[in-house]
């Protein structure tokens, strides 16, 4: 099971980390056509999901495909079985592919997950960019299937975001331009934390400032925050919500209040603020659910069963917050609670400051 946090950095997987701090970091991007979703990170590394169909009778089921940025990179496998609902994993799991045996895959059936040789990895990207039936079967006779529906828009988009079309390492729309044309990995950039300063008693008084409630209303949508304008009924007859103020440096504050309430979603505005008029708020996210003054934390279920998830995160560099990380975790069918996968399209290196 996965845990629906802000992203946790697969090191061993990304390129060396950049020296020189951003001021933002431009996302990657995400991609979903039917039963496949795609998200490439900042650094170049794309991750491709995989599902069973979302209107068939197959069991749920999983296969992450992830490759780094840069030339020459191979595509690595893994598959996970689904285990949202209580079930009974195989001792063993064989891999066929359009009815062609290839063998056991690499399975541990403590956690219902796999990898991929790199034989039956080719063999899989082989089949994805055509008409292909992926099927699991374990040594108790069940089976699982992996649909073909969006496989190949998904790794075209892949190989378009990481420069690869038209090179012999194309998934999909290969071809003889030079390998060493493929565009570079990036680095990962590293954020550094700032200072903070102690909160004064003065700060905690501007939470009953008339005139702070004003700028935030005057800076912020009712769209973006609902509860903080007067026709706003998301919070019923709770009446305004209390604002939250915290000192960020020498003249800027953190000040946050609750924004709006979903079915199984909740989200905080939290906005850095002048400590003295003009206050001019600048909005970080109205959709946050914690945080720890230098960092702010959002994570939102994709839906109730909590199947599926989003979550960001933002550190304070001394000046400003920069978004450190965004991830989902793929589409929202069944395989696991919190989601089967980690696919960042933010990732970095946070550290604190020398």
């Amino acid at each position: 099971m996965r845990t629906p946090l802000p992203l946790l950095l697969l090191a061993g997987l990304l390129p060396a980390a950049s020296a020189a701090p951003p001021a933002t970091v431009t996302p990657g991007i995400d991609f979903s056509h039917e039963d496949w979703t795609l998200a490439c990170d900042n650094t170049r590394t794309c991750r491709a999901a995989g599902y069973q169909r979302d209107d068939g009778d197959s069991e749920p089921v999983s296969i992450l495909l992830t490759r780094l940025g840069g030339p020459d990179q191979p595509v690595t496998a893994e598959l996970m079985l689904g285990q949202y609902d209580e079930t009974t994993l195989p001792r063993q799991l064989r891999l066929q592919i359009n009815d062609t045996a290839l063998g056991k895959l690499a399975y541990d059936a403590g956690a219902g997950t796999a990898d991929f040789s790199a034989a039956q990895v080719a063999a899989l990207l082989a089949s994805l960019s055509r008409s292909s039936r992926v099927v699991v079967v374990g040594d108790d006779g069940k089976r699982w299937t992996v649909s073909d529906r969006g496989a190949s828009a998904v790794l075209l988009k892949m190989d378009e975001f990481q420069g690869r079309l038209g090179t012999p390492g194309a998934l999909v729309r290969k071809g003889t331009r030079a390998e060493a044309s493929v565009l570079p990995a990036l680095p990962v950039p590293v954020i550094v934390l700032g200072r903070t300063v102690a909160t004064r008693p003065a700060d905690q008084a501007l939470a009953d400032s008339p005139a702070l409630r004003a700028a935030l209303v005057a800076a912020t949508s009712a769209d973006e925050c609902e509860a903080l304008h007067p026709d706003g009924t998301m919070f019923g007859d709770e009446g305004p919500q209390a604002i939250t103020v915290q000192r960020l440096s020498a003249d800027k504050l953190l000040v946050s209040q609750g924004c709006w309430r979903g079915a199984y979603n909740t989200g905080d505005g939290y906005w850095v603020v002048n400590d003295r008029p003009p206050y001019a708020p600048t909005l970080v996210t109205a959709s946050a659910v914690d945080d720890e003054l230098r960092t702010i934390q959002e994570a939102q279920k994709g839906r109730g069963l909590g199947d599926c998830w989003y979550s960001a995160s933002w550190g304070w560099t001394g000046t400003r917050f920069v978004k450190t990380a965004e991830s989902r975790s793929g589409l929202c069918r069944l395989v696991a609670a919190g989601g089967a996968w980690e696919m960042p399209t933010v990732v970095t290196k946070v550290q604190e400051p020398h």
